[in-house]
């Protein structure tokens, strides 16, 4: 992914935590924030289509790349302190989240009306209707401690019913072993600066954490004053489109769009682990939204 042409810069967030973030372009500020097992990085594509227009500021989130690390107590007040230290020091009233970060950003613009143009691409707003269990954290946390990030990344895909059914009819240790080959393979051709998905697993349990928190919280976004535009892909996560349809009821000013061809990683930039990504076209509708 070329990121010769953004700057980096660093924000502290309200506990003293930088925040870390890439920029480019000229004109009014743009933030957009990644999703789980993402940097800022895996949103170049998407940055690169709206820089012509607009000053792309791409975050990483806490404990990734260029920010500072999770502290005890992080939940979803902090990812939102994190956000909206990005937001005052880049004067961005235009946001852009995915997954989590779509859920985070949802959370900053209910608590933040400066915030007047949000894109959201399949945010991780749990409905109560959904049935979830979260009890996969605790063994998460466990395999974590004791170095397993394969069997801990295994746990989260199943606990967040990431991938196909079928993955729950074969033995954990297989899934295991075939994901130890998998961060293998990318451990050997990675740099040393490069956020690998193994530097990334431990993130996951903290998006178990918000995602938790904020579940079955569709009617408070009723307060959000920005317009938004709603995004999600046919082939995207099901347990989200519950929650996708409460906001829509919910929200004063909303848009929807559906790609019919795109998954849940249809706008994060093209890599072996996500093949499907199509920024070019969330960008068209994204410019066509903020330029509104």
């Amino acid at each position: 992914m070329p990121v010769d042409d953004y700057r980096v810069g660093t924000v502290r967030s309200a506990d003293g935590t930088d925040i870390g973030y890439r920029r480019r372009g000229e004109g009014p500020a743009v933030v957009l924030l990644h999703g789980s097992m993402e940097s800022g990085l895996n949103h170049v594509a998407l940055g690169d289509a709206l820089a012509n227009e607009y000053t792309v500021v791409l975050p990483d989130r806490r404990g990734r790349g260029l920010s500072g690390a999770h502290r005890p107590g992080h939940d979803i007040g902090t990812e939102v302190a994190d956000l909206s230290a990005v937001i005052t020091h880049c004067g961005a009233e235009r946001v852009f989240g995915v997954s989590a970060g779509g859920l985070v950003a949802l959370e900053t613009a209910r608590r933040h009306p400066e915030i007047k143009r949000l894109a959201l691409y399949e945010p991780a707003l749990l409905s109560a209707a959904v049935p979830f269990d979260f009890d996969w954290i605790g063994r998460f946390d466990d395999e974590i401690a004791a170095g397993n990030v394969p069997a801990a990344m295994v746990t989260s895909m199943i606990g967040l019913k990431l991938g196909p059914g079928v993955l729950r009819l074969f033995p954990r240790s297989l899934l295991a072993g075939l994901t130890n080959m998998m961060l293998k393979a990318e451990d050997k051709k990675a740099g040393p600066s490069q956020v690998t998905l193994r530097k990334l697993a431990p993130t996951i349990r903290y998006e178990g954490v918000i995602i938790e928190q904020r579940r079955g919280a569709e009617q408070e976004y009723a307060a959000v004053a920005a317009d938004v535009l709603m995004m999600s892909g046919g082939k995207g996560l099901p347990w989200l489109r519950p929650g996708m349809d409460a906001l829509a009821q919910r929200l004063p000013r909303v848009r929807r769009v559906e790609y019919p061809d795109l998954d849940h990683g249809g706008s994060s930039d093209v890599t072996k682990a996500n093949p499907k990504g199509r920024p070019d076209l969330i960008a068209k509708d994204i410019l066509e939204f903020f330029r509104g």
